[in-house]
Formats: structure tokens, C-alpha cells, sequence
């Protein structure tokens, strides 16, 4: 509807922009009016059909279904009907305008009746009215609609580009990867194992140390497996995987031939090479992050061809992390196809004679002395013709993830407050999912009033532990239990499950098809090349301006510490002061799974690109956390696939703890924060804690308390994104102004304070070897200034500048000697006249 009027699509029958129908040429019917058609509106619309348009108290429309289907009564204004119109065959719908919502079934239905030639079923032309007469039987006239009346359509939403498709994407791949085998159907890959899984035990008495920089003969051995190297160096496009050749997977079982098959052609999957070394030897190489020589810790791989009997050794010889889990009882998973069908058992623990030590490998990555390392462990197959898999955490690959939000949406209960969208497509053209999880609300001022709650995780493709905490925190937010309603009711869940889906897909550890990680460039994320930083980032910052954003998550895995724990960000100012530790302490006292000492607060500068950091400082967010879930477990026991996704269920239960109106508790955790941490304080300090009792918390510093939150090989970013079609895009960004560091600033500061009083203020600073003369520009400034302060009281020239005295600010001694000179030539004056001129300059 447009200005009182209603638009009813006609047959195209005119070229002509508006026109006037004729009336039939046979008579209509006595019991029929037949009313002016009015102008008619030529459209170019898909549905290809002209619009009438048709007064408001001329057509008042009545919807009834039947079983001929949906009818349209034409009423007249005195409530006789007019014409009832068939029910259409199937026709496309025609855009109309968001005021005629209303009429869109109407108008649809009477399109194809109106435009089959301007026949009924009969054959016969359709019944018009006439317009309606006055008691003498003249004829009265109703006003035409103006005829500069517009029809604005309404254009479909494109719901391709933000929608989550109804069934699960194949996944793209990088251009260079000539084929893929089909992924592996692990159904019981989830399944918990019967039995506690505790760490490896090694031998007393034995020493790591002799083992290191063992001899190893990359050339030794024959090459049973070898991964194509890639055509490029750099990432150039990407293609689905329907494009690529079907590689079929090994056969289990070949009976005249005893070398096991090896094969990472699959999603998540790493292994680029392995060596027969013996019989029942092999050394294995992991495939660095795409398009760089770097980061390999995450392995995945399959293995058939098994012989149940032999003790098989596996060592893979390009490790990069110095300290690993394996050597504080670690063991690497192991997963049989046999055993999954026949016993319902999933990925177990497994292996013995586990070592962890330096080879005699140089990197090539880096500049010295440094070295590779390698991990060991003999096993023993469980059966004769089986295929194995073998990997570093349980694997949790994209597809899995479409599996379970799929699950999700065909949920008729869940669907209501889980909306899921498309965040943004990755760098490869995959899909970032996006789900706002929240119950519905009734008014918008009721919607206005939650506030917001943010996770993330999978930034790093290889810690597949953050997908099983995101999974536990997805399944139990969604759950019927009463503390998830209570959550819906009171927040807006927005979570982001996995970050980079390219690194995933390639079974990168640590970085994206860009070469660099993502978790060091959330600063100043370049949209091209970090379209999933950039995103989140913008999403954020969207959000703040309509609600507040309570907490900020990324779930993370960690390979050198035990337990999960937190890191966070210290507010050194005196209304926030401690209240970033309140929800890991509360967390803490709510499973013993979680580790508060283990947590860490201290901001370093080489950690600045993260993403809790830039959540804190450039967004505001006080609870800004990495939560850290070890490789290994706790209390020398592995964690399971069920333990990690308990995590998620722990961090809802202290959300609900810490969100509590009543903060009784919050209270309580607070004092029992600011008591602990003024003892450590006063045992740096060597004094008793009565002595700091009445110090306030703002002016204690708790940096020296906490040691490195380090744990990883790439603190900091490597530089732009190894791309180069960004490289002019990343030149203007290095090309910007670099400003000078805080250890610059105190130097320069440090130099300027040693200057004599009559040197020229001339600064050298050692770090960057520039020279900064103000002498000369300061003269300048500093004669225009007198002149001005002169010109009102006096026509004489001023005198020469006097030079600063030690201890006085240059502007207050130049008042004293102005006032001094003054006095001495003209003797005593008004001091209203001689401050008229410094304070209140006349142009001359």
C-alpha cells in the first residue's frame, strides 16, 4: 500500500506507462457493478505483471482457505461482493513494497487470474462493476490517484551470503593440493574410555640427557610415504573439494607384505613423509604450517597394514618446542577401527617408552645454534589387517563442527534461541559460523537490557582441546536444565566456534593460509588478509554500542602446563583494582580441574596482538580471559573428550556465580584476593603485612609477583601476511610512522635533564642515532612572542630574550625580568598597563 492505495498485478499488456482499460464489449451482468479499472503501472519486475491501482475503500480483501485453495473476495464499498477470484497455478510472486505486506497472498493469487487474457473459467471475460450512482442515477465520479505514484519494490535478502546451509559444505582447499582421500568415519571418536587413563611411568633410573642429539640419518632408511611438495610458496586460491581427485584410502591388510601403509591426505591430518628405518621402525616427519618452516606440534595421521604381535617404534624427528608434556607422562592417542566396531572403544592412550629430547637436526628457521627435537614411543598393535590412527589431542576437524551446529539447527526446541549465522568466509572461502544464543524477547527495551557474553576458539587449528570445551559450553548453553534458561533469559550468547577453519582443514598447529598467526594480529587486522579477525573485531564493536559486553573468552590449548587455567589482564586502577581475578578464582573453587595458581595477569608488551589484550585495551571489556586446557590432564590422570567438554559446563555454572545479583560471594572473593595478594607484596618486601595494611592497592605493583605467561613459539607477529597481492597494502602499513617507545621517551627525558643552562637544547638519543636541534626554531618563537608582549605598552624594540635560569619555568622568568626592565627605564608604572601587553598582545 502507497499513499492510501493498493496495487494489484496485472497482465503486461501495454508498452505504454499507463493506460486507461477499455470496457468489455459484451454487457456485463445486471446483479454486477463495474467500477473503472484506473491507470495501470508498468513494471519491470521478475514476475512480469502490471499493478492497478485500486482506492482503500474499494477493496477491502477477506483470506479463507479451502480446499481449492487460498480465495480473494473482493468487497465494494457497501459490502456486496464483486468477484471471487480461482485459486492461481503455480506462478512466481511478484516484489512488492513492505506497505502492502499485507495483501502480498492477495495479490499473488490474483495475478494469474487477472492476466489469463481477461478470462474466467468459463471462457467468458470477467465480471467488472460499474461505478456506483447517486438517488437521481447520476453517475459520481471518484478522484484518480495521483499518477506520479512510485512503486518501490522490496529486493530479497541475501540470505546465501549470511545464512547456514541446510546440510554439510565439503570444505575448500588450497590450489596446490592435487587430491584428498575421503575423511575417515571415526563414529566413536567421541566415546569416553572405560578406564582411567593415567600418565606414563618411566623407569627410574633412566636419563633423558643421554638421549639427546642423537645421531639421526635423514637419508637413512626407505621412503614408504612422501606428501607432493606444494607449486607454491604462498597462498593464491582455494577450490572445494568436489574439484580435486578421490585418492582412495590404503587397504588394511596386504598378506605379502609387511611395511605398514602411512596416509595424511584427509582433513586435519600433517604427516609429510615417513622412513623405513627396521622392520618394525619409523621415522616420521610432520609437515610444517602451510607456506611456512615452522610450528609443528600437532600430529594426526592413519596407518594400516598392522601385524598384531611385533613391537613397533615410531620417532618423529621435527619438533620445534623445547619443553614438551611427553617427558611429565603425556602419551600420544591411538585409535582402531576394529576396536571402535567390535568393543565401542574410541581414542585411548596409549604407548610406552616415551622420550621427548634434541636431535642433531639444525633449524632452518631461524639464525644459530638451535636444533629439532624428537619424540619417541614402541607400541603394539591390537590386531592383524587393522586401520590405526595416531594423534596429538583428539582430533575435531570443520566438518565435525557442521555436524554438530546441523544438529542444532534440526532441533525444534533449540532452533527458537540458537540463530545462526555467517560471520564472514576465510581467507580459503570457508565458512566462520557465528551463533547468537539468546531467548527471545517481547519488547525491545527488554532486549536492550542483557547484556553480552563472547567466546571464541580454534585460532590455532592444531589445540583441538578449545573445540571440546566450546562443545560442552554449546551443548549445556542450549540445554533444558534451569541454569541455561536462566542464562538465555539474562545474556546475549554470541560465540564464535571456530576462528580459522582453513588451518583446520590442512592440519596446520598454529597459523592460516597467510603464513602468520591469527592470535598476534588482532591490533590492526588487515581485512583481506584476516577477514576472521577483522570480523570478530568489528562484530564487538558493533555490540558495544548497544549492550555491554560482561566477558570476553578465547578457549586455547596448552602444551607445557598441566591443568586449565586462565590468563588475564591487570587493571591497575583503583575501582577495578583486582576484579579481573575474581571469575578464574571463583572458577577454581568450583572444579578441582581448574588451577588458579597457574593463572597469570601480567600484561607483556610482545603479547599485545592477542586477542585479550586488544579486548581490554581498545574495547573496554574488564573480564577479558585465554582459558588454557593442557594436552595432558591433572593429577596424573589424561584428561578425556568428556572431561574438556565439562569445562564448558564449570565456566556457565561460575558465570551464573559471578552475574549474581546478590554478590555475596564476589564480595567474599574479593577480600580473600586482596589478603593473599598484600602478603606475597609484603614477602617481596621483605616486612610483615601489618606494615602495607593500610597501603592501597593502587599504589602496590604486582608485575614482579607473576612470572612469564609464555608458552608458545610465536610471541610475537612475524610481519605482514605472505601474501602478494597485499604486498602494497602491507607496504602503506609499514610505512606509517613508527612512534618511539617508552625506553626511547625516558632516555630522551633522562638526556634533556642533564643539559647545562646555557647549552643548546640539542638531543641525541642512542637507540635511534637521530639529532633533534630546537635551539634555533625556540629564538624565533621566542622573539615573535616579545614583540607581540611589546607593541601595546611601548614602540620600542624589545630587549634581547634572557636566557632561562636554572629551576624557573622560561615563561614566569620572562615576566620578571619584562617587569624588572621596565621599572628600571621608566620608573614605577601601573601594572595594569604593563600586563595589558603580556597578557592581552595588540596587532601593530
Amino acid at each position: 500500500m502507497l499513499n492510501g492505495f493498493f496495487f494489484i498485478p496485472l497482465k503486461r499488456s501495454s508498452c505504454f506507462p499507463y493506460r486507461e482499460q477499455q470496457q468489455p464489449a459484451h454487457a456485463p451482468d445486471q446483479d454486477q457493478h463495474v467500477p473503472s479499472r484506473g491507470p495501470v503501472r508498468r513494471n519491470s519486475y521478475p514476475c512480469g505483471g502490471d499493478y492497478r491501482v485500486v482506492g482503500v475503500t474499494e477493496f477491502r480483501d477477506k483470506l479463507h482457505t479451502s480446499r481449492q485453495g487460498l480465495r480473494v473476495r473482493h468487497m465494494s464499498p457497501g459490502g456486496t461482493p464483486l468477484r471471487v477470484l480461482p485459486p492461481p497455478p503455480s506462478a512466481p510472486k511478484p516484489l512488492i513494497s513492505s506497505a502492502a505486506a499485507h495483501t502480498h497472498h492477495s495479490a499473488a493469487a490474483g495475478s494469474q487470474s487477472a492476466g489469463d487474457g481477461n478470462k474466467n473459467q468459463s471462457g467468458n471475460p470477467p465480471a467488472t462493476a460499474t461505478p456506483s450512482t447517486n438517488g437521481a442515477g447520476q453517475e459520481q465520479s471518484k478522484p484518480l490517484p495521483p499518477k506520479n505514484t512510485n512503486v518501490v519494490p522490496k529486493l530479497k535478502e541475501p540470505r546465501s551470503l549470511y545464512c547456514v546451509p541446510r546440510d554439510i559444505v565439503p570444505p575448500r582447499w588450497p590450489v596446490g593440493i592435487e587430491g584428498v582421500c575421503p575423511d575417515p568415519n571415526l563414529s566413536h571418536k567421541h566415546t569416553s574410555p572405560p578406564f582411567v587413563e593415567e600418565f606414563y611411568k618411566r623407569p627410574s633410573g633412566a636419563n633423558l640427557r643421554l638421549l639427546e642429539k642423537v645421531d639421526t640419518d635423514k637419508d637413512e632408511g626407505n621412503v614408504v610415504y612422501q606428501l607432493p611438495p606444494m607449486r607454491f610458496p604462498f597462498y593464491t586460491r582455494s577450490r572445494p573439494a568436489a574439484t580435486l581427485e578421490t585418492i582412495p584410502l590404503p587397504l588394511a591388510h596386504y598378506p605379502n607384505d609387511e611395511v605398514l601403509r602411512f596416509e595424511s591426505r584427509f582433513e586435519s591430518a600433517n604427516l609429510f613423509r615417513a622412513r623405513r628405518v627396521g622392520p618394525y621402525e619409523y621415522e616420521l616427519e610432520l609437515r610444517w604450517d602451510y607456506f611456512t618452516m615452522k610450528h609443528t606440534q600437532w600430529f594426526y595421521f592413519m596407518a594400516s597394514n598392522t601385524r598384531a604381535g611385533p613391537t613397533y617404534k615410531f620417532t618423529i624427528i621435527n619438533l620445534l618446542k623445547s619443553g614438551s608434556l611427553y617427558n611429565e607422562g603425556m602419551k600420544p592417542l591411538f585409535y582402531s577401527e576394529r576396536n571402535a566396531k567390535n568393543k565401542n572403544i574410541g581414542w585411548v592412550r596409549t604407548g610406552h617408552n616415551i622420550h621427548y629430547y634434541k636431535n642433531n637436526i639444525r633449524r632452518k628457521d631461524c639464525k644459530g645454534e638451535r636444533y629439532q627435537y624428537s619424540l619417541t614411543w614402541q607400541f603394539q598393535f591390537p590386531h592383524t589387517g587393522d586401520v590405526c590412527y595416531f594423534a596429538h589431542c583428539y582430533p575435531y576437524t570443520y566438518t565435525d563442527l557442521q555436524a554438530d551446529l546441523l544438529e542444532i539447527a534440526k532441533d525444534p526446541v533449540k532452533s527458537q534461541y540458537v540463530k545462526q549465522r555467517i560471520l564472514c568466509h576465510s581467507l580459503g572461502g570457508n565458512m566462520v559460523h557465528l551463533l547468537t544464543v539468546t531467548t527471545p524477547s517481547s519488547h525491545l527495551t527488554e532486549a536492550k537490557q542483557k547484556r553480552a557474553v563472547v567466546v571464541t576458539s580454534r585460532v590455532h587449528p592444531g589445540e583441538t582441546n578449545s573445540s571440546y570445551m566450546m562443545r560442552g559450553f554449546i551443548n549445556f548453553i542450549t540445554g533444558p536444565s534451569p541454569d541455561a534458561k536462566v542464562l538465555r533469559d539474562n545474556f546475549v550468547f554470541k560465540i564464535v566456534p571456530m576462528l580459522n577453519p582453513d588451518g583446520v582443514i590442512v592440519g596446520n598447529y598454529r597459523s592460516s593460509l597467510a603464513a602468520r598467526d591469527l592470535n598476534r594480529n588482532y591490533k590492526n587486522p588487515i581485512k583481506d588478509a584476516y577477514p576472521t579477525i577483522w570480523s570478530v573485531k568489528a562484530m564487538i564493536r558493533r555490540m558495544l554500542t548497544e549492550r555491554e559486553v560482561v566477558l570476553y573468552c578465547d578457549l586455547h590449548g596448552h602444551s607445557r602446563k598441566m591443568n586449565v587455567f586462565m590468563y588475564g589482564c591487570e587493571n591497575k586502577e583503583a575501582a577495578f583494582r583486582l576484579h579481573e581475578r575474581v571469575f578464574p578464582n571463583m572458577m577454581g573453587r568450583n572444579t578441582s580441574k581448574f588451577k588458579y595458581s597457574s593463572c597469570r595477569f601480567k600484561v607483556q608488551k610482545k603479547k599485545e596482538g592477542t586477542g585479550r589484550i586488544v579486548m581490554w585495551q581498545q574495547m573496554g571489556i574488564l573480564n577479558s580471559f585465554t582459558m588454557e586446557a593442557t594436552f595432558a590432564g591433572y593429577n596424573n590422570v589424561h584428561f578425556s573428550s568428556k572431561d574438556l567438554e565439562d569445562m564448558g559446563y564449570h565456566f556457565c555454572d561460575t558465570l551464573l556465580d559471578y552475574c549474581d545479583p546478590d554478590t555475596t560471594k564476589v564480595d567474599h572473593v574479593l577480600s580473600n584476593l586482596t589478603r593473599i595478594v598484600k602478603a606475597q607484596y609484603a614477602a617481596k618486601l621483605g616486612k610483615n603485612i601489618d606494615d602495607i595494611k593500610d597501603l592501597p592497592l593502587e599504589d602496590m605493583d604486582f608485575s614482579d609477583l607473576e612470572s612469564s605467561d609464555g608458552g608458545s613459539d610465536s610471541s610475537v607477529s612475524d610481519g605482514p601476511p605472505k601474501l602478494p597481492m597485499l604486498r602494497k597494502k602491507c607496504a602503506s602499513l609499514q610505512s606509517k610512522k613508527k612512534y618511539k617507545t617508552r625506553k626511547e621517551r625516558n632516555m630522551i627525558h633522562r638526556q634533556s635533564r642533564r643539559r647545562k643552562p646555557g647549552a643548546p637544547e640539542t638531543v641525541k638519543t642512542q637507540l635511534t642515532g637521530s639529532v633533534v636541534s630546537e635551539s634555533s626554531k625556540k629564538e624565533k618563537q621566542n622573539k615573535i612572542k616579545a614583540e607581540r608582549r611589546y607593541s601595546a605598552s611601548s614602540g620600542d624594540s624589545p630587549p634581547a630574550v634572557p636566557k632561562q635560569s636554572q629551576g624557573v619555568p622560561k615563561h614566569a622568568q620572562e615576566r620578571i625580568e619584562e617587569r624588572q626592565a621596565k621599572v628600571k627605564d621608566t620608573g614605577p608604572c601601573d601594572y595594569g598597563a604593563v600586563t595589558a601587553g603580556i597578557f592581552h598582545p595588540q596587532s601593530s
